[in-house]
């Protein structure tokens, strides 16, 4: 049983069937279309709220999954300032909660823009402000340090979560990704 995408045997050439996905992309296409009516019946404040709500509860999920986890106010209040939405006092300014809303705007904003390494360094550099990471960010990584790996713990008691292949660094680099 393979444990990650780039184990299976035809990777990185991904095929799909595409007449499986017609009948759920259909479902939840309409469903979109039901809820962006829905959405158009507000007014403008609710719709406000109704976004403000949404991209903050992606960003904390978001984050959570990466075992990040960002106070609510202060995400509500950086997507607030971005949005230009009065919600009343404001938080102090977290640098590093900001890079997270830019980098989560930038990807909804602008979802159907080509990916490009500019854009992937980008948010790269938002999410890994120097203050927080002792880390080198927006810039493609120097393969000669080692393997990249994700991991977490005190120095010397690290513990390694995943270790990323080279030929994937090599792919994104060569493809100029």
């Amino acid at each position: 049983m393979t444990r990650h995408i780039y184990e299976l045997p035809d990777w990185p050439d991904f095929k799909w069937d595409s007449a499986a996905l017609v009948e759920p992309l259909t479902a939840v296409c309409f469903q979109q279309g039901q809820l962006i009516g829905r959405m158009a019946s507000l007014g403008f404040g609710l719709r406000q709220e109704a976004e403000l709500t949404a991209l903050t509860q992606e960003i904390l999920k978001s984050s959570e999954i990466e075992g990040e986890i960002l106070d609510q106010e202060l995400v509500r209040s950086s997507i607030a300032h971005r949005l230009g939405i009065d919600i009343g006092a404001l938080p102090p300014i977290d640098r590093n909660v900001d890079g997270v809303v830019d980098m989560m705007l930038d990807a909804t904003n602008n979802y159907n823009a080509a990916l490009t390494t500019q854009c992937l360094l980008a948010w790269h550099a938002s999410l890994f402000t120097s203050e927080r990471h002792h880390i080198t960010s927006g810039v493609w990584r120097d393969d000669s340090k080692g393997p990249l790996q994700v991991v977490s713990g005190q120095i010397g008691r690290e513990r390694v979560h995943y270790q990323a292949p080279r030929q994937i660094y090599l792919i994104m680099k060569s493809n100029n990704f």
